[in-house]
Formats: C-alpha cells, sequence, structure tokens
C-alpha cells in the first residue's frame, strides 16, 4: 500500500526559494510506486495552498507555486481542514509530512508543533531540536554544556545594539577581535552573514544582520578547514564519510551556495582517521544535546594541528541531489532516493514511539 506522502514547502521566510528548489528535487526522486505525492505551498505572505496529488512529472519550480485550482486556508487545528481528501474513499489523514522548510517559520519549531497538536508524523527533527538548531546561540550555549569544542562567541539583541551601539563594537574587539564573522542568530543559507576586518566593517555587517533577525551572534574567526559530516537516525543516530567546502572566496556565502556555484565540495575529505573519530563523535554528541531526530548536517573547523571545532548543526539542510548532506549519504552508499525512504521510515518510527506515551494518569 502507497504512503500518502504531503511535502510542505516555501514558507514565509528569506529561504523560501530554497526551499522550492528542494521540494522539486524530492518529487523528481520520490518513487511513484510507493508513494502518493500530495503538495502543500506555503506562499511569502504565509498563505497556505493544498494542490492536488501529483499524478505527472514536475518540471520546474514555477509550477510547485500552486494558486490557481487549490485550495487556499488558513491552518487550523483540525487534520480534515488542514489535509482535506479529494477523494470521498481516502481517509482525511495523510500517513506522514515531510516538511521542506528552510529558515524561520519551518525549520525553526513552528511547523513541528502544529504537527505535534495534529499528532501526525513528519520527517525530521521535533520541536526542541529545530527551534535550538535555528538560533545560534542557543545551540552553541548548548553545546558549551555538552563540553564540545568551539570558538568564542558574543552575541546581541536588537535593543542592546540600539542602547550602546558603541559599547556592543568594543566588546567584539576586546573578546574576540578581527577578523570575525557577524550573523543573524536565527537564519540559514549564510543570509544576511558577513566578515568583519575593521570598526567600518563590523558596523556594517552589524546593521545588515539585524535587517534579518532581532538577534545576531558575532564568532571568531578560525583559521581552518571546512569540513560537514551527515548524522541519520533517532536514538542511534549513525554517520556519513566527511566532506570539505573550498570557497574560491573567503568564505561560504549564500551566492557560492546557490546561484555561481563558485565552490568546490570534496568528498570525501581528506582527513586522518582519528580526525574522522572525533568528529564522528563530536557529531554525535551534538545531535543529541539538541535532542535530535532523523538527520542533521554538522559543521566543522578543522585546524592545521588537527584540532576540531564545531561550528553550527543545521536540522534542515540544503536537500537538493547536489547539496553537500544528500551528497556525503551518496559516498556513504545511500543514493538519494534511498536518503528520502530512510526519513520517512525515521519519521514514521519516532512517531509511533511518542505513540507509546501516557497522557492521563
Amino acid at each position: 500500500m502507497k504512503i500518502k506522502l504531503g511535502l510542505v514547502y516555501g514558507g514565509k521566510s528569506a529561504e523560501h526559494q530554497v526551499s522550492l528548489q528542494t521540494a522539486l528535487a524530492v518529487i523528481k526522486a520520490l518513487d511513484k510506486e510507493k508513494f502518493d505525492v500530495h503538495p502543500i505551498y506555503i506562499t511569502e505572505e504565509g498563505e497556505w495552498v493544498r494542490g492536488a496529488q501529483l499524478t505527472g512529472p514536475v518540471e520546474s519550480v514555477k509550477e510547485l507555486r500552486l494558486s490557481k485550482g487549490a485550495e487556499t486556508f488558513t491552518p487550523v487545528m483540525l487534520n480534515q481542514k488542514l489535509f482535506p481528501s479529494t477523494k470521498e474513499e481516502d481517509s482525511s489523514e495523510l500517513d506522514v509530512i515531510f516538511p521542506l522548510l528552510h529558515g524561520p517559520n519551518g525549520e525553526d519549531g513552528t511547523i513541528q508543533g502544529m504537527l505535534e497538536l495534529l499528532n501526525l508524523p513528519y520527517v525530521g527533527n521535533g520541536v526542541l531540536a529545530s527551534a535550538a538548531g535555528m538560533d545560534k546561540v542557543i545551540m552553541k550555549n548548548l553545546f558549551a554544556q555538552a563540553g564540545l569544542n568551539q570558538v568564542k562567541y558574543v552575541s546581541f539583541t536588537r535593543t542592546e545594539w540600539d542602547k550602546s551601539r558603541e559599547e556592543a563594537y568594543k566588546k567584539v574587539e576586546a573578546e574576540l577581535g578581527y577578523p570575525c564573522f557577524v550573523k543573524p542568530a536565527n537564519l540559514g543559507s549564510s543570509v544576511g552573514i558577513n566578515k568583519a576586518k575593521d570598526r567600518e566593517s563590523l558596523i556594517t555587517a552589524f546593521e545588515e544582520a539585524f535587517e534579518f533577525d532581532r538577534k545576531i551572534i558575532i564568532e571568531e574567526a578560525v583559521v581552518g578547514r571546512e569540513i560537514e559530516i551527515g548524522v541519520l537516525g533517532n536514538d542511534e543516530p549513525m554517520c556519513s564519510v566527511v566532506g570539505e567546502i573550498a570557497p574560491k572566496k573567503e568564505f561560504y556565502d549564500y551566492k557560492a551556495k546557490y546561484e555561481d556555484g563558485d565552490t568546490d565540495l570534496i568528498i570525501p575529505a581528506e582527513i586522518t582517521e582519528a580526525e574522522y573519530e572525533t568528529i564522528k563523535e563530536m557529531a554525535i554528541q551534538a545531535f543529541k544535546a539538541i535532542d535530535g531526530a532523523g538527520l542533521v548536517r554538522a559543521d566543522f573547523f578543522l585546524t592545521e594541528d588537527g584540532t576540531a571545532y564545531i561550528n553550527e548543526v543545521n536540522t534542515m539542510p540544503g536537500f537538493t541531489p547536489f547539496s553537500m548532506f544528500p551528497l556525503l549519504w551518496k559516498h556513504s552508499g545511500v543514493e538519494y532516493p534511498k536518503l528520502i525512504e530512510k526519513l520517512v521510515e525515521l519519521g514514521i518510527e519516532r512517531h509511533e514511539q511518542k505513540q507509546k506515551i501516557k497522557h492521563t494518569f
């Protein structure tokens, strides 16, 4: 019997377009003999649009921007309303939801919380892991508590910055120095990130980062290779081979990731067995520190002397066949269509475990 899979994509986020690319790739890769695919599009304004079950090929992102002939609605806490059936004989419920959303209002625990309330199985990380993984400050605080090695960092809210901008700049200079990286705390895909080399560029970087979030994080720059590893599983996660990001620019920004391809991905990365074991163990510790489920991509810096610093985990990493996470698993023996199937299995498995929990006393 086929699995009725709901794909939720788009979203009210600066990463809307990235999500559309992900959805297109997943739709093309899904085995239509195993899955009935139901598209659910969230517009940039936050409007939900339910499309008919896909029965033919989808060739472009444009086709995924559902509007005419689709049902538009505001989500409510009623499963029949949120995911209505198009056939009377079908169950109104989809079997499992795959949130293909990047960034705020999707990857940050918001939609995961809604799906928990609806008691629907879904792919990927839960509310806690998604929220912690989205907020770089909270994430790094959890890593620190877990004893994971990471670079020094400071953070500010817009209110703190507005009250005393000069003090904020001085704190960065005293505790981190130059160069340093300034980032929005709750955004991915390198949106709003800049490298500051002096006071002038620091001010500019603060201003841009605050355009995308009310909280920012500033991190000490470290000279090292950018190493990434995939984690897959629930309570007993396993790791892929490692890959290396070799940007031809100063750092791996949004344009290098999604537009000009001006970056080399080296898989597997040339590191020692001891370095791999260290990174693998740290990745699993990080996964457990945020109570991960399904998948994360863990990103590290590896210095010349072999010291590994965890930078962050991404709870919904880039997920086209050419993105690092799927490529890492391809080189580990798990092809893209099988990776999708495995993630769906993990989502259903986690949901079944939750059904064993008592809610009365």
